[in-house]
C-alpha cells in the first residue's frame, strides 16, 4: 500500500481559523490518483478529531496539485488557540500520511 507522501508533497497556511493545504504530485502521471482518492470525505476522516467545518477541494490539473480549505480546524485561530502547532504546518504531514489504494 503506498503513502500519499511517496507520491506527493504538500504547502501549508492559515489565514484565522481556515487552513490551507495543496496536495502536489512529484509526477504528472500520479494526479488522477490523487484525484479519485484524495477526496473531502478522507480529509475530513483524518482530521476527524478538531472537528473540522466546511471542507473545499479544487482541483489544479496543470499544477498537479489539489488545493484544500478547511474551515474551523485551528481551534479559534493561530492567536487564539494554545495547540502546540496553531498555524497547521502538521496537520499537512497528518494528510501525507494518508493511505492509498494501489493503481
Amino acid at each position: 500500500m503506498t503513502v500519499l507522501h511517496e507520491i506527493a508533497h504538500s504547502r501549508a497556511g492559515d489565514k484565522g481559523d481556515r487552513l490551507n493545504v495543496s496536495v502536489i504530485a512529484y509526477r504528472a502521471e500520479d494526479y488522477t490518483r490523487l484525484v479519485e482518492q484524495v477526496t473531502v470525505a478522507r480529509i475530513r476522516e483524518m482530521l476527524a478529531d478538531r472537528n473540522p467545518g466546511a471542507i473545499e477541494r479544487y482541483e489544479l490539473p496543470n499544477l498537479g496539485a489539489l488545493n484544500f480549505v478547511i474551515d474551523a480546524v485551528l481551534d479559534g485561530g493561530v492567536n487564539a488557540s494554545l495547540d502546540l502547532d496553531g498555524h497547521g504546518k502538521c496537520l499537512s504531514y497528518r494528510i501525507l500520511g494518508m493511505h492509498l489504494n494501489p493503481n
